[in-house]
């Protein structure tokens, strides 16, 4: 088994027990995700696109309020408690409601409350999945090792959205909530088995810091942020990425609305084209994405998904038809999860354990959101004034063109501090 690995992975020999953990955790991670965003997908329907600005700006205020709590427990716990709890208090969210939606509190207000806490949980967990990625993991091993890993947690999205066109009709809803908890509940075992390899390692012996909370102050991941370009550049890449994923999101709701009327059938078909987007990615992840950042570089390899999302608004600008849409959708999704997202969190393995984990969830969930929030009343104030959905998709073109230089200056400015570190395989 492990000859095998090491056949088509670039991993050493010792890699391959954490490797493997990694890969799992962030399978169950996805799979649990993916379980129920098809149902966020359909409540933010149920709820009223015409709503879905208020819902977006309800979903940033949640995390603005979520934020520093966490920066509070990363200074009041340590890492092998921290992660614990993070998940342990979304299983005890997702059991709320396994029995709201079994009760008789109105279906919109449930509908609402669902949407903004999947889009919450969703950042929370994948940020401090790949914060404890970042802190594990050297440079070297973050190079050769991150597209394998993700390749887990596209193996889960495949599973899930499976999961969910299989069982939604036979056990209903709430059920599949319940089946949500368990993965989750099994990324807790991987947690404590990579946290116990970790510390057997010659680094964990030396530097024993991990062992403590981390310093600085309950709102120092806003703090750290202000005081670097760096990671200010970071927060414009994320911003500039949430506003044309959100003017997608709006488009795919309008269109798939128009073009089905049952609510199962659009269940069944957002779950399809996560399917679609998650076989596409995990294909890039084992046989791509790790070639493409060791021949282009981490600065390419970050512009790649920005260049080909201008052509792709450009094509839906001349034919905003389901199938374009569709098409786009899928390659933006599957390009960003394949590559994008790997070479995006290689940004932060050079940076310290506090940049790490609180200005990184920051930069996750807040800055994340807010750029959501902002581009929902941003479209909706284009739909107001009548433009149509190939002229926002041509105003759009260009502002992926805009990410796709930042991103590779970024790429540029990490290499600069990957040698200023020491590391020039960083």
């Amino acid at each position: 088994m492990n000859g095998l690995i090491e056949r088509y992975i670039d991993v050493k020999r010792h890699e391959i027990t954490p490797l493997i953990y990694s890969f799992v955790y962030f399978f169950c991670l996805l799979c649990a995700y993916y379980i129920i965003r098809p149902l966020r997908d359909e409540m933010g329907i149920l709820g009223g696109i015409e709503n879905l600005p208020w819902v977006f700006s309800g979903t940033f205020i949640v995390i603005l309020l979520m934020a520093p709590v966490f920066g509070w427990l990363c200074s009041r716990f340590q890492r092998s408690r921290l992660l614990p709890i993070v998940y342990l208090f979304f299983i005890s969210n997702l059991l709320i409601f396994y029995f709201l939606f079994l009760s008789d509190i109105s279906s919109s207000i449930v509908a609402r409350g669902f949407f903004i806490w999947v889009s919450v949980f969703n950042l929370f967990v994948v940020s401090v999945f790949w914060s404890f990625m970042d802190d594990i993991y050297d440079k070297d091993q973050a190079k050769r090792l991150f597209g394998s890993i993700a390749a887990g947690g596209t193996t889960g999205a495949i599973v899930g959205p499976f999961i969910t066109s299989w069982l939604v009709q036979p056990l209903g809803t709430e059920n599949l909530l319940l089946i949500s908890i368990t993965f989750i509940s099994l990324c807790l075992f991987c947690i404590k088995k990579l946290s116990q390899w970790f510390d057997s390692q010659p680094q964990a012996q030396i530097d024993k810091s991990y062992q403590q909370p981390m310093s600085g102050h309950w709102f120092s991941g806003f703090t750290l942020i202000i005081k670097s370009e760096y990671l200010l550049g970071i927060c414009l890449l994320i911003l500039l990425y949430s506003t044309l994923s959100t003017f997608l999101y709006f488009q795919q709701a309008s269109i798939i609305k128009l073009s089905f009327e049952n609510s199962e059938q659009r269940t069944a078909v957002f779950a399809m084209i996560d399917l679609a987007v998650n076989v596409l990615t995990l294909t890039i992840q084992f046989f791509l994405t790790s070639r493409i950042v060791k021949h282009l570089g981490l600065s390419w390899t970050l512009s790649m998904i920005p260049i080909l999302l201008c052509a792709g608004f450009i094509a839906l600008a001349l034919s905003p038809v389901l199938a374009v849409l569709i098409f786009v959708q899928v390659f933006r999704r599957a390009g960003n999860y394949a590559i994008m997202r790997p070479a995006r969190e290689m940004l932060y393995v050079v940076l310290g354990r506090e940049e790490k984990y609180k200005a990184k969830n920051f930069i996750d969930t807040a800055v994340y959101r807010g750029g959501d929030a902002m581009s929902a009343w941003v479209y909706d104030g284009m739909k107001v004034l009548g433009l149509s959905i190939s002229q926002i998709a041509l105003i759009a073109a260009p502002l992926a063109a805009i990410w796709a230089v930042i991103a590779y200056q970024l790429g540029r400015q990490r290499e600069q501090i990957a040698k200023q570190t020491g590391d020039d395989n960083g």
